[in-house]
């Protein structure tokens, strides 16, 4: 089809190359089908023609038709019987799964972050791919969810991106309002972006840091609020996400020791996604742990440093597991959900070859792990 107008821009097409900006972001990829709210946002960009990728319909020319017809129906099987049907109908967009999706999200948080310094960050190209990942959020659950493949330096990247998920997640379990869903997973993705400016060695050192390198690992929170102070589409609540997610309900936090409803609801959802997701993936120097054991403890700091309601909501909600799913526990012994105590989520029971294990009451054991 090549160029058109934006007033010929129709929901349905699919994009032959990038839209880009008026300051050069990307808007929307190559290859995006385009939707309702799409156009309304091409509007509001003021982009006055796109792309739009030619259509193969296999009818272009009588002979075409002839030499399909001389090779029997297989032509027009494969082809969806599209010569007998028009060629107006838009082609099917590709079918893509969560890890895809989450995979290529990965790949462009960590091209944003590198880049951080020197260039606006591309807000409108990270939500495209936030919305393409989050159609397949019914897939997502924090306990089980790991990344297929990660490399040893890519942690903060799967890290922020994690940490977008469940806190847009977390922020619907809240019932905040839909307009804060996107917002509220800018500040997880966003919420660590002043690392960008710390020292590596200080960042990645394995062992004890000193009081002077702790001291400039606490700046990154008022890096990062500088660094998207600059970036366009990330309303107040995420830059204060990125400035306060280490702040304590107690005023224990830093770096302005706030307390109570002086810290931003964005800034506490992040810090428990952040503190969850730190503690379950694993590290260069740190293997995973046990992502109930993480939960016990993110309960145990509801008392004076996290938001106990949010708290509340997170842990009871991520532990809803169907009984009949097989765990791991602690030690190597593989067994089913047979009942979950609303009280106490974490500790439910579990068979394990027909012998029924309270895990309230056997405190010494745990589940390590979520089979399926």
């Amino acid at each position: 089809m090549g160029l058109i107008t934006l007033s010929e821009v129709k929901p349905g097409l699919k994009l032959g190359n990038d839209v880009q900006t008026l300051r050069g972001n990307v808007l929307f990829q190559k290859g995006k089908v385009i939707l309702p709210k799409d156009v309304e946002v091409l509007r509001a960009f003021m982009i006055h023609q796109v792309d739009i990728e030619q259509e193969r319909t296999g009818t272009s020319t009588t002979g075409s038709k002839a030499s399909s017809a001389s090779s029997g129906h297989a032509g027009n099987e494969k082809n969806g019987e599209r010569a007998g049907k028009g060629s107006s109908a838009p082609s099917a967009p590709a079918v893509t799964s969560l890890h895809e999706e989450y995979e290529k999200m990965v790949g462009l948080t960590k091209n944003a972050f590198l880049s951080s310094l020197a260039a606006e960050l591309p807000v409108y190209e990270l939500r495209t791919q936030l919305e393409a990942l989050f159609v397949h959020l019914k897939q997502y659950n924090v306990l089980t969810f790991s990344p297929r493949v990660m490399q040893e330096h890519d942690y903060v990247y799967h890290h922020a991106v994690l940490s977008a998920i469940t806190s847009y997640q977390l922020a619907q379990w809240m019932d905040l309002p839909s307009k804060d869903w996107m917002q509220v997973a800018f500040a997880g993705l966003f919420h660590d972006i002043g690392n960008s400016k710390v020292d590596p060695q200080i960042l990645h050192k394995p062992s004890t840091l000193t009081a002077s390198e702790q001291a400039e690992i606490q700046q990154h929170t008022k890096y990062g609020y500088q660094v998207l102070k600059q970036a366009k589409a990330i309303n107040e609540g995420a830059r204060l996400a990125a400035l306060q997610h280490h702040e304590k309900v107690d005023g224990s936090g830093y770096p302005l020791q706030l307390s109570g409803t002086q810290i931003h609801i964005y800034a506490k959802i992040v810090a428990i996604a952040d503190i969850f997701h730190a503690m379950t993936l694993e590290k260069i120097y740190r293997k995973a742990q046990s992502p109930y054991l993480v939960l016990e403890q993110i309960q145990s700091e509801a008392f004076g440093k996290l938001d106990p309601a949010i708290v509340n909501v997170f842990v009871q909600r991520s532990t809803q597991i169907h009984n009949g799913i097989r765990v791991k526990l602690s030690n190597n012994q593989i067994g089913e959900i047979i009942f979950s105590d609303r009280d106490h989520p974490t500790r439910p029971m579990v068979s394990v070859e027909g012998t029924i294990i309270n895990l309230m009451q056997q405190r010494q054991l745990h589940i390590q792990e979520v089979i399926g």
